[in-house]
């Protein structure tokens, strides 16, 4: 496997005019940083093997350039009507700046959202990665579309582990056939699953959950098929599943706040 090369992080202190809107998204996301260092240090992991994706969907370009400027490169999107503009807006306002002129230095986006058979192209054309592909079908055109010119489409699996019929993902016993398929495909790279297991308030039901996606994760790899990344866990559980052995979570109202419904 030859994965993408991290988004470089920034050593860049926030200026004041950067962060001055913003203390309380600030200080979210150094609440967050400091959370998924304690649950790793908790279970003899390392804080650096987990990597934070800000899900920033329904929330605007200024947040995330907020959100970047503090050090924060990796963001997912759900909805693409709306993911496009704000990757538009966050791209120009980005290069703008005199200090991110190195091509290591810059925003990662991450879709993770239902996939439609009519919305690849966007999808294969502007994003690095996707982590929810659930049928082969998916997978196959946004790798008949992903553009030549772009370095393979970084690419998981999404499982749902819990059985749920209101949550997107193939079923475990489904996930190596579709992960074999997948990791034949020209310009998309498997990089591991993700998973969405149902809400709990209960420890050792979130650590049940994420153990079984961590199966799944075990026999694709026993497969022969190398993958690096397992994504679970969020705002709610991402203690639980960091225990579990995530590498991503995927944290978005911690960082970002509520949610305006609708």
């Amino acid at each position: 496997m030859n994965p993408q090369p991290p988004v470089a992080a920034s050593s860049e202190q926030p200026s004041p005019a950067a962060t001055d809107g913003h203390p309380a998204l600030l200080d979210r996301h150094s609440a967050v940083l400091s959370r998924i260092a304690e649950a790793a240090r908790a279970c003899d992991r390392k804080p650096e093997a987990i990597d934070l994706l800000a899900v920033s969907k329904t929330f605007d370009a200024e947040a995330v350039l907020t959100l970047a400027t503090h050090g924060q490169r990796r963001f997912a999107e759900s909805y693409l009507q709306e993911a496009l503009p704000k990757m538009a807006t966050c791209h120009d306002q980005w290069a703008e700046r005199p200090s991110r002129r190195s091509a290591g230095d810059r925003l990662e986006w991450h879709f993770i959202g239902p996939i439609q058979s009519n919305k690849t192209r966007p999808i294969a054309e502007h994003f690095d990665w996707v982590e929810s592909i659930e049928r082969e079908k998916i997978a196959q055109r946004l790798s008949e579309q992903r553009p030549a010119q772009l370095a393979p489409l970084q690419v998981c699996i999404q499982v749902n582990v819990s059985g749920e019929a209101s949550k997107s993902g193939c079923s475990p016993d489904e996930a190596i056939t579709l992960a074999r398929a997948v990791s034949t495909m020209p310009r998309l790279q498997l990089r591991g699953v993700m998973a969405i297991p149902a809400p709990s308030d209960d420890v050792a039901v979130q650590r049940e959950q994420f153990a079984a996606v961590r199966e799944v994760f075990g026999k694709i790899l026993a497969e022969g098929i190398a993958i690096d990344t397992l994504s679970m866990g969020m705002s709610s559980d991402l203690e639980a599943a960091i225990c579990e052995g995530a590498t991503l979570v995927r944290v978005g109202s911690a960082l970002f706040g509520a949610r305006t419904p609708g």
